[in-house]
C-alpha cells in the first residue's frame, strides 16, 4: 500500500529542491506502473495508459484501441494457405490489423456511433497489485529514467531564461586550461579561450562569468561562460549603472582586447544624462568596480555618434584629431594628427587605433603633418 502522505512530501521535496514540478513526478510514476503491467500482464501490440489518484491512491487501467480500416491498416485474407505469400506491393507499408492495438470501424461504431478511423477508444482493465521482481525493477528503472529527463528538462529551462547573463559560480577545478564553475544546479565551463589572458583560477574561488551559450547534447547540458566576451563589459556596466539597466543610457559597441584594454561607446536616450558620466560614476566609482571585476584592464568610455566623422574622432580618445577625411563608399577614414598625438593615437603596438577600427567599423589611415614620416594604417 502506497504512503499517501510521505508520497506526497516527497513530491513537494523534488519540487522545492530539484526543481521538478510534481505533475512530472506523476507522469513518471504512471509510466512505471504501465511498464510493470505490461511486463507481467501484458499483450504484444497493447497500448496501456494508468491514472493514478494522488489524493486517493486509486490506480485504474485503461487499454487503448486505435479505429481501423482497410486504408490504414492491412488485413491477413484466412483463406490464404500457410506459407503462402500474399501479392502484397513493396510500397504498401500499412500495419498488420492486430486486435490487441486496432478495433475495426464497424465495431467502433457499434460501441460509439460516431466513431471515426484513427480515433482512440478506451477500455478498462482489471487492476493488478501483485508484480513480479523483474516488472518492479522495470518500473523503478522508468521512474529513474523519467525523473532523469524532468530535472534535465528543468535544468535546461532555466538556464536557457538565463543565457546572455552574467553568472556568479564556485571554481570546481581546473583541468587541461579548461575551468569547471558550479553554477548550483549545473555545472558550466569556461574553456581556455574564453577567460582573460594572465588569470588564474583556484578550486573554491568564488567568480563572475558570462553565460552565453546554453545547449543541449547527448551527454547532458552545455553551458559555456565566458570572461573574455564584450558582452561581459557590457553586463558589468549594466549592473553598476541604473541608467543603463533602465535603457536610458544605451551600449552601442564595445571593441575589446580581454586583459588590456577595453572601448565602450556609449549613448544617452535622455538630452540632460551624460552618457559618459553615468558610466564613469562619481570619483571613477563605477568604472573603477568594472576595472577591478575585469583584472585592472583599461576601458576607455566614448561618447556615440551617428556622425561618422565624430565618432571615429571620440574612438581615438584620448588622442585629439586635426583633420579627418571619409571615404564613404569603401569606409576608410583619413585621419591627421599632430607630431606628439601620433603615438597616442596609434598606441602601444597599434591597440588604440586597432580598437578604434574595430570600435567603429571603419578603416583607419592615421599621419602626422607633411614634413613627418610617421604614418600608420589599421584595417578593421
Amino acid at each position: 500500500m502506497i504512503d499517501l502522505k510521505a508520497l506526497k512530501a516527497g513530491l513537494e521535496q523534488m519540487e522545492e529542491e530539484r526543481h521538478i514540478p510534481k505533475e512530472k513526478v506523476l507522469v513518471a510514476i504512471e509510466d512505471a506502473l504501465v511498464a510493470a503491467y505490461k511486463k507481467d500482464y501484458g499483450k504484444k501490440g497493447q497500448i496501456i495508459r494508468v491514472k493514478f489518484d494522488l489524493d486517493s491512491g486509486k490506480t485504474d487501467f485503461y487499454q487503448v484501441k486505435i479505429v481501423a480500416d482497410e486504408t490504414t491498416t492491412r488485413i491477413d485474407d484466412p483463406s490464404t494457405p500457410l506459407g503462402a505469400s500474399e501479392e502484397v506491393g513493396e510500397e504498401d507499408e500499412r500495419p498488420k490489423f492486430n486486435p490487441e492495438h486496432h478495433i475495426a470501424v464497424e465495431d467502433a461504431r457499434r460501441i460509439k456511433k460516431d466513431a471515426q478511423v484513427s480515433d482512440e477508444l478506451i477500455f478498462p482493465l482489471e487492476t493488478k497489485e501483485d508484480y513480479g521482481r523483474i516488472a518492479a525493477q522495470t518500473a523503478k528503472q522508468v521512474i529513474i529514467q523519467r525523473l532523469r529527463e524532468a530535472e534535465k528538462e528543468s535544468t535546461l529551462g532555466e538556464y536557457k531564461e538565463r543565457e546572455g547573463l552574467v553568472l556568479s559560480g564556485i571554481v570546481q577545478k581546473v583541468d587541461r586550461g579548461n575551468v569547471f564553475i558550479d553554477l548550483g544546479r549545473a555545472v558550466g565551463i569556461l574553456m581556455r579561450d574564453d577567460q582573460i589572458p594572465g588569470e588564474f583560477y583556484r578550486p573554491g574561488e568564488r567568480i563572475r562569468t558570462y553565460l552565453y551559450q546554453v545547449e543541449e547534447t547527448p551527454r547532458g547540458i552545455n553551458l559555456r561562460l565566458s570572461r573574455s566576451h564584450p558582452k561581459f563589459v557590457e553586463k558589468l556596466f549594466e549592473s553598476e549603472a541604473p541608467e543603463i539597466g533602465s535603457g536610458v543610457v544605451e551600449i552601442k559597441a564595445i571593441a575589446r582586447e580581454a586583459g588590456s584594454r577595453s572601448k565602450v561607446a556609449v549613448a544617452s536616450n535622455a538630452p540632460n544624462i551624460d552618457p559618459v558620466g553615468s558610466c564613469v560614476g562619481q570619483k571613477g566609482s563605477r568604472v573603477s568596480a568594472v576595472i577591478n571585476e575585469l583584472g585592472g584592464e583599461k576601458i576607455d568610455i566614448i561618447a556615440w555618434s551617428d556622425k561618422p566623422e565624430e565618432f571615429i574622432a571620440n574612438a581615438l580618445s584620448p588622442a585629439k584629431v586635426n583633420s579627418l577625411k571619409l571615404d564613404e563608399e569603401n569606409k576608410e577614414a583619413q585621419i591627421e594628427v599632430d607630431a606628439d598625438q601620433f603615438s597616442l593615437a596609434v598606441g602601444k603596438g597599434g591597440q588604440n587605433a586597432r580598437l578604434a577600427a574595430k570600435l567603429t567599423g571603419w578603416k583607419i589611415d592615421i599621419s602626422s603633418p607633411e614634413g613627418s614620416e610617421k604614418n600608420y594604417q589599421i584595417i578593421n
